[in-house]
């Protein structure tokens, strides 16, 4: 009997090991490969012009590193490249540009940024729920509801949308 329960004891003890062991891997060549593409991006980017794509892309990783003072250039230099190469699918750097200012707490800016993204794209979800979170955050309850309230219209599944959504109707009509 004791030997059954050493061996159960055992054969978790291994199983856990064996599922941290993967998550420490999966985590190494994640960021591994964030960390190559950073180099290559960096590299590409000093020796010469880059593409609204590149851009974007460099300053995405900066702002997924956190690195927000050195994102919010790069995503202005993404959105230039991308009014010289005629491009028209822009919203998602207006949308990471206004990421990058509410993270560093400038909420007005950010706002900016996200209206921006929706006069290009009105259906952009991720935009409208960045919205309505900025406007929480400036204490515009009412604001914040109707965006959510409109990404519900675009994707009435939206988890997000959901959840906030009726944490702010209650709020609102208390």
């Amino acid at each position: 009997m004791d030997n059954n329960l050493v061996l159960v004891y055992l054969s978790i003890f291994v199983i856990l090991l064996a599922f941290a062991a993967v998550s420490v891997f999966r985590e190494i060549f994640k960021t591994r490969k964030l960390e190559n593409s950073l180099s290559k991006l960096k590299t590409k980017l000093t020796k010469e012009k880059g593409t609204a794509q590149e851009y974007y892309e460099l300053a995405s990783i900066y702002s997924e590193k956190k690195v927000f003072t050195q994102a919010i250039p790069l995503f202005q230099k993404a959105l230039k490249a991308a009014e010289e190469e005629g491009e028209e699918n822009i919203a998602p750097v207006y949308n990471g540009l206004g990421y990058v200012y509410f993270a560093q707490e400038q909420y007005d800016l950010a706002i900016r940024q996200y209206k921006e993204a929706l006069k290009l794209k009105p259906d952009y979800v991720v935009a409208l729920n960045n919205l309505g979170h900025a406007y929480e955050k400036k204490k515009l309850s009412a604001q914040a509801l109707e965006m959510y309230e409109e990404a519900l219209k675009f994707a009435p599944n939206n988890p997000t949308a959901k959840r906030r959504a009726e944490s702010l109707r209650r709020l609102v009509s208390a």
